[in-house]
C-alpha cells in the first residue's frame, strides 16, 4: 500500500490511526495526525507493521515528523528511516538531538548507523561518534553534549547574554553549570535565578557549589534513579577529570528508568525482555523470548517430582498427605514470590545494599513466620473437615515452615545474586517458586514423618 493509494474519508478521533490507514482514508489519516500529540501518533506507529506506519509517518510535516520520531523506540525508528528516501531521511536524522541519535545508533544494524553518520555534518558526527564512545549503559550515552555553560566570574546580565547566544543549540537551559577556565564543574545555577536576579549580580554569589553530578561511565540506571532522590530535572556529567561534558536530561532519566524497570519485570516473569510495542510483537517473537526460561524452570522442577518419589514409602502409609501438596506449594511459591519481588525492587531503588544480608533474612523469616501463621489456622480448618485433626496438625505445621523458608530464600536470593555480580531480576519469581516447590515438600513430609510416627 502506497500513500497514493490512500483515499479520502472523513474520521472520529476516537478511531486509531491503524484503522485509518488500512481503510485508505487520506483526509480522515491528516485529520488524526493534527489533532495528536506526539506521544500519541509515536504509539499508534509503534503499533503497526512496517508498510502502515511508514504510509503514517509519510503523512507528517517536517516538524512534527521529527518530534514524532524522537518519541519512538530505537527498533522503530529503524523500521521508519529504512522506508524512508535519502533527502528525507537526512532531514530527519540532522533533526535529532545527538544524545536520541547515539540512542538509535547504538541499536541499529550496522548499515543503518554507516548511512547516519555518512550524512551528518562533521560536527554532528563528532558529537554523535563520542557518545557511541562510551560503554554500553553508561550516562555517556544517554547524555547531552550541546550544553550552555558559564564562567562564575560573569554578571548575571554576561551570563544571559551567553544564554541568548548560545541557548538555541542546547537540548536545555534550565539547569546552566557553572565552569571554570578549564571547564571544570564548579557548581550550577538555574535559569530561573538569573531572570530573577538584577543584571550587576555576579553568577558566583548564585552557584550552588555542591551540586549532584555523575561521571560519564557511571551507570546511567543509577544516574537516573539519583535525579529522581534530588528531584533534579537536569544532572550535569563529568569526565575523570571533572571536567563537564554534557546534562542528563529529565526526559532520558524516565526513558534509562522505564526500560530498566522493564527489564526487571520480564525477567522476574520467567521471561526475556524483548524490544518494541506488545502490540506490534510476532506470535513467534513472543514466544521465542519465553521458551527458554520455561524450558529452564522445566528442568528445575523435575526436582519436585524426585522429591515425591523419594518419599512415596511415606505417602503409601498416608495417601491423604497427597491431598495437600498442590495447596502447600502453591503457599509457599507465592510467599516466596512475594519476598523475591519485594526484595529485587528494594535493591533496585537503592532501599537495600548488600551489607543488608543479614537483617534482610532475620526480617523476611519473621514476615514468613507471622503469614504462615495465619495460613496455618486455615490449613488445620481445612484439615480437620476433610481427613481429620492429625494430618491437619502436620498441614498446619508446615504452612508455617514453609512460608518462614520460602519469605527468606525470596529474600535472600536477590542479594546473593548482586554480591556475585548477578541481575537480581534473573533471580526470577518463577525460579524461586521452583526451588521452593522442592524443598518446601521435603518439609512437608519430614514433618509428616515425625507428626504422624511413620
Amino acid at each position: 500500500m502506497s500513500q497514493t493509494e490512500l483515499i479520502e474519508a472523513p474520521t472520529t478521533l476516537s478511531e486509531s490511526l491503524q484503522n485509518v490507514v488500512e481503510s485508505h482514508r487520506v483526509d480522515a489519516a491528516l485529520h488524526w495526525l493534527d489533532n495528536h500529540p506526539p506521544h500519541v501518533i509515536a504509539d499508534e506507529l509503534a503499533r503497526m507493521d512496517a508498510v502502515e506506519a511508514g504510509v503514517a509517518f509519510r503523512l507528517l510535516d517536517k516538524d512534527l515528523a521529527l518530534a514524532v520520531f524522537e518519541e519512538l523506540e530505537p527498533v522503530d525508528q529503524q523500521q521508519i528511516l529504512q522506508g524512508l528516501r535519502d533527502q528525507s531521511f537526512r532531514e530527519l536524522v540532522e533533526g535529532m538531538a545527538p544524545d536520541d541519535r547515539a540512542r538509535m545508533l547504538r541499536e541499529a544494524p550496522a548499515k543503518v548507523a554507516k548511512k547516519v553518520l555518512a550524512g551528518l555534518t562533521p560536527r554532528d558526527r563528532r558529537m554523535t561518534a563520542a557518545l557511541l564512545g562510551y560503554p554500553e549503559g553508561s550516562v555517556g550515552r544517554y547524555m547531552s553534549p550541546e550544553v550552555v555553560a558559564i564562567p562564575g566570574t560573569l554578571s548575571v546580565a554576561d551570563a544571559l547574554r551567553i544564554v541568548r547566544l548560545k541557548g538555541e543549540n542546547a537540548e536545555t537551559v534550565y539547569t546552566l553549570p557553572v565552569v571554570d577556565s578549564g571547564r571544570r564543574l564548579q557548581g550550577i545555577v538555574e535559569l530561573r535565578e538569573l531572570v530573577l536576579t538584577g543584571p550587576d549580580t555576579m553568577v558566583a554569589d548564585l552557584v550552588v557549589t555542591e551540586p549532584a553530578f555523575v561521571r560519564a561511565t557511571d551507570s546511567a540506571e543509577k544516574a537516573a534513579r539519583l535525579m529522581r532522590e534530588t528531584n533534579d530535572i537536569n544532572l550535569p556529567v563529568v569526565d575523570s577529570e571533572d571536567r563537564l561534558v554534557g546534562l542528563l536530561t529529565i526526559d532520558d532519566a524516565v526513558e534509562v528508568i522505564e526500560a530498566a524497570d522493564s527489564e526487571d519485570v520480564a525477567k522476574q516473569a520467567g521471561s526475556a525482555p524483548w524490544e518494541g510495542h506488545y502490540m506490534a510483537a510476532g506470535v513467534f517473537q513472543l514466544a521465542r523470548y519465553r521458551a527458554l526460561w520455561l524450558m529452564l524452570l522445566l528442568v528445575a522442577a523435575t526436582l519436585t517430582v524426585s522429591v515425591t518419589g523419594f518419599f512415596e514409602a511415606t505417602l503409601e502409609q498416608a495417601a491423604q498427605l497427597a491431598l495437600f501438596i498442590p495447596l502447600l506449594i502453591g503457599a509457599g511459591g507465592n510467599a516466596g514470590a512475594q519476598a523475591a519481588t519485594a526484595c529485587v525492587r528494594a535493591v533496585a531503588v537503592g532501599e537495600v545494599r548488600g551489607g543488608d544480608l543479614l537483617q534482610v533474612i532475620w526480617r523476611e523469616c519473621r514476615v514468613g513466620l507471622v503469614l504462615g501463621g495465619m495460613l496455618s489456622v486455615v490449613g488445620l480448618v481445612i484439615g480437620g473437615l476433610f481427613v481429620g485433626p492429625k494430618v491437619a496438625v502436620v498441614v498446619g505445621i508446615t504452612l508455617i515452615l514453609i512460608c518462614a523458608w520460602a519469605a527468606t530464600i525470596g529474600g535472600t536470593m536477590p542479594l546473593l545474586a548482586k554480591r556475585l555480580r548477578i541481575d537480581p531480576a534473573v533471580v526470577s519469581a518463577p525460579m524461586v517458586t521452583t526451588l521452593v516447590d522442592a524443598t518446601g515438600l521435603i518439609i512437608y513430609f519430614t514433618t509428616a514423618k515425625l507428626v504422624l510416627g511413620i
